[in-house]
């Protein structure tokens, strides 16, 4: 495909998008968040919209930018709804101008982000999610700031640094059940890994798989969290062993438990390359 084609349809999909969410938000508009998911290639991210807004259709290969919402009535509001927009990246790939659409659409304000990582791959994490939290870095670094960046309220003020993402970030391992059994010290690498980028961007870790109905039903509170605000808090247990699934809630961690510390993403991928090495992504 040419070059010539390859922008035409990346000027098509930014326009579809952008005309879907108009066509569902009233001048009048209720209350409305912005959920926005990404990760990488066959974790499971459209099964996992599919599951939160109840729709039994079959998944499609994402190829740039899909929107879908979910609405529910606010209690004591009448016939007052809220809206949850939900935006699914295809692929991170030359895909700035696509990256920008959710915050464009709806803002900083009320906007979450979950990041997918298949934990199947361990030789694929860093490049997947280093991918990822660069170009989000870069679209977010030229949007308006939130008024209210209520989840850094977690942080004390030592921890806040330039590293903290402005938006709230949840970091999705997938597939757990095809990561438990692996070995010993890669687990141990790739739980210090998400541990340290979580508590370098101010995100949450939680580990999941289709198989475990108690971790599904996390999930789904962490989806509404982020397209309700409700609950308040999703994740409500601590779990930073390693030989069990991961659930930190922000603000929760240290440098002391994780069992090092490091300046910027850069230093973390440095020790997890030496400990597990990558190859290509190919992030979808």
């Amino acid at each position: 495909m040419s070059e010539i084609q390859r922008e035409s349809l990346r000027e098509i999909a930014i326009k579809l998008a952008e005309d879907q969410v108009k066509s569902q938000v009233t001048l009048t508009g209720p209350k409305e968040r912005t959920i926005f998911i990404l990760g990488s290639k066959n974790v499971g991210k459209s099964t996992f919209i599919n599951r939160y807004l109840d729709r039994e259709e079959s998944p499609k290969t994402t190829l740039a930018l899909e929107y879908s919402y979910g609405r529910r009535t606010s209690p004591g509001q009448g016939i007052q709804k809220q809206i949850c927009h939900v935006w699914e990246l295809g692929t991170v790939v030359n895909s700035e101008q696509l990256l920008c659409i959710p915050f464009r659409s709806n803002g900083l304000e009320n906007a979450s982000v979950i990041i997918m990582i298949d934990l199947s791959k361990p030789e694929k994490l860093w490049n997947d999610i280093s991918s990822i939290l660069v170009e989000l870095k870069n679209v977010l670094r030229n949007c308006k700031p939130a008024d209210n960046a209520s989840h850094l309220q977690n942080f004390s003020k030592e921890h806040i640094t330039e590293n903290l993402f402005p938006v709230p970030v949840y970091i999705i391992g997938g597939k757990y059940d095809m990561f438990q059994d692996k070995d010993p010290e890669i687990k141990k690498q790739v739980c210090k890994c998400l541990r340290a980028i979580a508590h370098q961007i101010g995100a949450s870790v939680f580990f999941y798989t289709t198989q475990n109905s108690s971790m599904g039903r996390t999930v789904r509170d962490i989806l509404n969290h982020c397209g309700f605000g409700s609950p308040a808090n999703p994740i409500r247990n601590l779990q930073t062993d390693y030989n069990a699934p991961l659930s930190v809630p922000f603000g929760q961690d240290s440098w002391n438990s994780i069992g090092f510390s490091a300046e910027n993403l850069e230093a973390i991928g440095a020790i997890f390359c030496r400990a597990i090495p990558q190859e290509d992504t190919d992030i979808m």
